[in-house]
């Protein structure tokens, strides 16, 4: 458990921001539409299910930094159902369009993340990876999901 603040929660932000941007800056819509290795008790994702599915809880954190309420339609959903909840709203989107709002995320929560005030980051001791869906929760599916998808390309 540490204390955080704003710098380091920051860097660690736009450091995992880069190296998603760059992995899927430049796919081909067969790249987009690779499934990643899920259980088949899973919906299908595809790497474009993937980004939007890191987005969304990306836009959540500026959500809860800012203190504005959980929309209506998500309150009091589970991981699973919250999940897909974002599988619904964006599968039948364009690549484009999770890549536009990948982008746009990223500079609300770095807005978000100047306007709090430094207690929102060390009023008290959290885990390291804290705002886990920040960095490490687009890490994990970075490397776990669309890194290991588009490395299967055939």
């Amino acid at each position: 458990m540490m204390r955080h603040t704003r710098d380091e929660v920051i860097e660690r932000t736009i450091r995992e921001f880069q190296l998603l941007d760059q992995l899927v800056a430049n796919l081909t819509p067969q790249d987009w539409d690779r499934l990643v290795p899920r259980s088949a008790s899973k919906e299908p994702w595809t790497v474009k299910d993937v980004l939007a599915h890191i987005t969304h809880w990306k836009a959540d954190v500026v959500r809860s930094a800012r203190r504005q309420p959980q929309p209506p339609e998500e309150r009091g959903l589970g991981i699973t159902a919250g999940n897909h909840l974002v599988y619904v709203r964006w599968h039948d989107r364009s690549p484009q369009e999770v890549l536009a709002w990948h982008r746009q995320v990223h500079q609300d929560v770095l807005a978000a993340l100047r306007e709090v005030p430094q207690e929102w980051f060390s009023a008290r001791e959290r885990r390291p990876d804290w705002p886990y869906d920040l960095a490490g929760h687009a890490a994990d599916h970075r490397v776990k999901d669309i890194q290991r998808a588009l490395a299967s390309k055939t």
